[in-house]
């Protein structure tokens, strides 16, 4: 038997137990909900850019997504799953297409080329796609002491607030507007709660080659993180194997009167390199008129990135460590050094703006963003933002080089607007 049948057997034999005899069944406690999000970005680009051929001097990109979530528990076993369809109209589609040879990914249609199974069917034309696909579908089991769960599911480590060089398992671009849900990689996942409150978590995740489709074990990751306090302060201390790298890294929190340090520390040893990576943040909450203000600073330092701040295609492809991390969604810069800033203002209690600064420290080149959330009535809430890339040509928010003479990846301000319903 195959691994992947082997694990959707596991997966339909925990269901039966779940669900037991018929006449148990009302000892099955379910949930069911989900949301509904229609999102619209609207993107401009200068003269200058290498986009502008294939688009123009603007672009639009349209997206309706449903998320239809099911739960069922049982004593000490639970199953949980999402279901995701997926409606883009974009004229960013094309753009792979239409730019071949490119270094840096271009199209973010989520497939599951390297996930251990494929729950996603897709189907569209050049610039629509349809997906529909199982985000989620996972079984668990649970004592006093000990959590197991089996299947799809995402996982988030790290102490970074705004760059997380610990969360490499599908983690969120820093710049992303909306970070509700993260996408669920085919895992096994289990939690040790020791007696005085300090845990150990480890996790195994299984991917495929996506240029063969065989399980291979350079492509999937084997992860521990042991998670402990010092009074009213924490720690972690990760060991893992990802991807046929190794990583071992520390952080942790400490609380500085009314602020908080954190921070975390990584070395990973790849083919090529051993490499360091770290990062620091100091957060801090007050009241500002009356009204609620918490506030990030963060540094970045990124081993993986670019030290001599040249970025065009032909300098990228002397990085693959770097290359491997961006077209994999590990890593969303390119440089080494940067530092970032966020506050979220209560402007009232269901309006909030969120403004955001990333710096390349090197270039330098920034990104201001506005993020502005608003709970329009009850189940119903309105996302917006507004982003102002800012740096020279060939600085990376600036737009780097292309390879074609006098064009750059380059794009001008762009706005994003998102309506969710929740149900």
């Amino acid at each position: 038997m195959s691994y992947t049948l082997y694990a959707k057997f596991l997966l339909i034999y925990s269901i039966l137990v779940i669900a037991g005899p018929a006449q148990t069944i009302a000892d099955i406690s379910t949930d069911f909900g989900g949301h509904s999000k229609f999102r619209f970005i609207y993107l401009t680009y200068p003269d200058n850019s290498i986009f502008k051929t294939p688009l123009g001097a603007d672009a639009t990109d349209g997206n309706l997504g449903v998320r239809l979530k099911f739960s069922a528990r049982k004593n000490r076993w639970d199953f949980k799953t999402d279901y995701q369809f997926i409606a883009i109209h974009s004229d960013l589609l094309q753009l792979e297409s239409q730019l071949p040879g490119s270094a840096l990914p271009l199209n973010n249609v989520i497939n599951d080329d390297r996930r251990w199974w494929d729950l996603t069917y897709s189907f569209g034309d050049e610039n629509t796609a349809f997906i529909h696909r199982l985000d989620r579908l996972s079984v668990g089991f649970t004592t006093e002491r000990t959590a197991w769960r089996f299947g799809r599911q995402a996982i988030s480590w790290g102490n970074g607030m705004l760059f997380n060089p610990v969360d490499v398992f599908n983690p969120f671009d820093p710049a992303a507007v909306d970070k509700e849900y993260k996408t669920g990689d085919d895992m096994l996942y289990g939690q040790l709660l020791f007696a005085n409150g300090n845990d150990l978590e480890g996790v195994a995740i299984v991917r495929r080659n996506p240029l063969t489709g065989d399980v291979e074990k350079d492509q999937s990751s084997l992860a521990f993180k042991y998670h402990g306090f010092l009074g009213m302060n924490e720690y972690d201390i990760l060991a893992a194997g990802h991807f046929g790298d190794q990583m071992i890294a520390l952080g942790g929190n400490i609380n500085l009167g009314g602020a908080v340090l954190r921070g975390d520390l990584t070395w990973t040893r790849t083919d090529l390199d051993e490499i360091w990576s770290a990062v620091c943040s100091l957060s801090y909450s007050w009241t500002w008129g009356g009204r609620n203000v918490s506030g990030v600073i963060e540094y970045y330092y990124n081993g993986f990135g670019q030290g001599d701040g040249r970025y065009a295609p032909s300098d990228l492809l002397g990085n693959p460590d770097l290359l491997k991390r961006v077209g994999r969604g590990e890593l969303f810069t390119l440089a080494r050094h940067y530092a970032g800033a966020s506050a979220t203002i209560e402007i009232t209690p269901l309006f909030m703006l969120i403004p955001n600064f990333f710096i390349n420290l090197e270039d330098p080149s920034s990104l201001a963003q506005l993020v502005a959330q608003y709970d329009w009535k009850q189940n119903l809430l309105l996302l917006g933002a507004l982003n102002l890339p800012l740096g020279a040509d060939g600085s990376e928010y600036g737009g780097i080089e292309s390879g074609v003479d006098g064009l750059y990846y380059s794009s001008g301000p762009s706005v994003f607007a998102q309506l969710a319903w929740y149900f």
